[in-house]
């Protein structure tokens, strides 16, 4: 199973981590290495039909964040904000002025 961390806008937001199988994730997630999604950017997936049953299966698999062995990808609502920061929607291909140092070298992006 895969980890998807679910983050919007709302003052609420509870940063929930939902559990997907392989198939789902890769669904929602289709790019290679890709590990960030945005849920307006689902609309323009193929097999929708799929795409929508994979996200009916997946809110029904709630995780614990202590319980989850690491997030294999997030989930982003009404923040589209961030693509100009996540082009590429990969954590490890940030715009680097959005990280510190350190996770530049990390990314390999110094």
């Amino acid at each position: 199973m895969k980890n998807i961390q679910v983050i919007d806008g709302a003052l609420n937001c509870t940063f929930s981590i939902f559990q997907a199988t392989e198939e789902e994730f890769a669904l929602l997630f289709p790019e290679t290495r890709q590990d960030i999604q945005y849920a307006e950017d689902l609309a323009l997936l193929p097999r929708q039909e799929e795409v929508e049953a994979a996200l009916g299966r997946i809110w029904e698999r709630p995780i614990r964040k202590q319980d989850a062995l690491g997030i294999d990808g997030t989930l982003l609502y009404g923040l589209e904000r961030y693509k100009t920061y996540y082009r590429a929607k990969r954590e490890d291909a940030v715009d680097p002025s959005a990280v510190n140092q350190a996770q530049r070298r990390l990314f390999g992006i110094d």
